[in-house]
């Protein structure tokens, strides 16, 4: 049997792999879990020390400054979501053979800018042509940052009647790359101006300033119970991720949800269902209930648009779907149908 693409299954991650983690040392504070943005080391002087890491994107169909972009922005979102930002940048690049070095000097100085923008240093690595990687995936990276320890968020920090809320709209990364990718038919099914939109958000794919605008005023960190990076699997698909992460159910309500115009139409055109697609640029936050109306003003004032989509509950009453007032098991699918929908929309020969 083929394996299924996608993340894998959180069961192997839980029961296999946490059991597998080399030497047990007692300044783990987080290591590898399910939903789980980071990983936290007790440096043993009132800070610690976050790690995460990620793929690093090459996507040909997108542009080399494109391609730098996701491979910054995506791993910074993810340390985004302990409330702080990344400090050190570690890069592992497996390029293919036929990658000129000129291509790469591009390519790398878009990462250079782009490391800089957020005040990140990149402190090392690994850099090689490799044949037969024909891969959009070129190697991958580790960011770090150091913080206060008592002051660093994980997702596995929610509790029971924490409120849901979501930055921006759903499937933001996914309808722009597909946009982006595919302009002809994009322009020509829905207009050059819903074209133009798509295309536009896709440097709104960054969640950076969403965490720390939230975390970053006393009255609104105090009440922040965790984020969660919105990635594969969607909105829905992470606020899923969470509760599993933070032993908890929940209520969500799908006309709640932040759905866009521009999302909603492209995908649409690709058969997606905006819910379950990438998202990044999007950030899950679950805070205590007196402090939603703080946290939603904080990121308005930055114009970064932000709802309350429902509450987490006991872990018991299960992760629930409330839609047109009928309540339903929240579905979790392991493989993104935003993969599917690029492949397919590439075979037909879509420009």
């Amino acid at each position: 049997m083929d394996q299924k693409l996608g993340k894998i299954d959180h069961s192997l991650v839980h029961d296999f792999i946490r059991h597998h983690c080399g030497a047990r040392r007692p300044e783990v504070i987080s290591g590898p879990d399910f939903g789980v943005d980071v990983s936290v080391i007790d440096l043993n002087d009132g800070r610690a020390m976050a790690l995460t890491s990620d793929p690093l994107s090459l996507i040909p169909s997108l542009g080399l400054q494109e391609s730098a972009w996701l491979s910054v922005q995506l791993m910074a979102n993810d340390m985004a979501t302990t409330g702080f930002a990344p400090m050190y940048g570690q890069f592992v690049l497996n390029l293919p053979a036929h990658f000129s070095q000129e291509d790469f000097k591009v390519y790398w100085k878009h990462i250079d800018r782009f490391c800089s923008d957020i005040g990140m240093a990149v402190t090392g690595g690994h850099t090689g042509f490799i044949e037969g990687q024909n891969s959009t995936i070129a190697g991958g990276g580790t960011f770090i940052a150091i913080a206060p320890k008592n002051e660093i968020l994980t997702s596995a920090g929610a509790s029971p009647g924490d409120a849901i809320l979501v930055t921006k709209e759903c499937a933001l990364s996914s309808t722009a790359i597909l946009a982006l990718s595919f302009p002809e038919t994009v322009k020509n099914k829905l207009g050059s101006e819903f074209y133009r939109l798509a295309a536009e958000s896709f440097y709104r794919t960054s969640s950076l300033k969403d965490a720390l605008t939230a975390a970053g005023q006393q009255q609104t960190r105090n009440a922040i119970t965790a984020m969660h990076d919105v990635t594969e699997g969607g909105v829905l698909g992470t606020i899923y991720e969470l509760t599993v992460a933070s032993g908890n159910g929940a209520e969500v309500y799908n006309d709640l949800l932040p759905f866009g115009e521009v999302q909603e139409a492209v995908c649409s055109l690709f058969s997606l269902d905006s819910r379950y697609c990438v998202g990044a640029g999007s950030m899950i936050i679950t805070c205590k209930k007196e402090g939603v109306n703080a946290v939603i003003e904080s990121l308005a004032k930055e114009k970064i648009p932000c709802v309350e989509v429902g509450r987490l509950t006991e872990k018991e009453k299960g992760v629930k779907l409330i839609e047109e007032g009928r309540e339903k098991a929240l579905n979790y699918f392991h493989t993104d149908p935003y993969w599917a929908a690029f492949f397919k929309a590439l075979k037909a020969g879509w420009k």
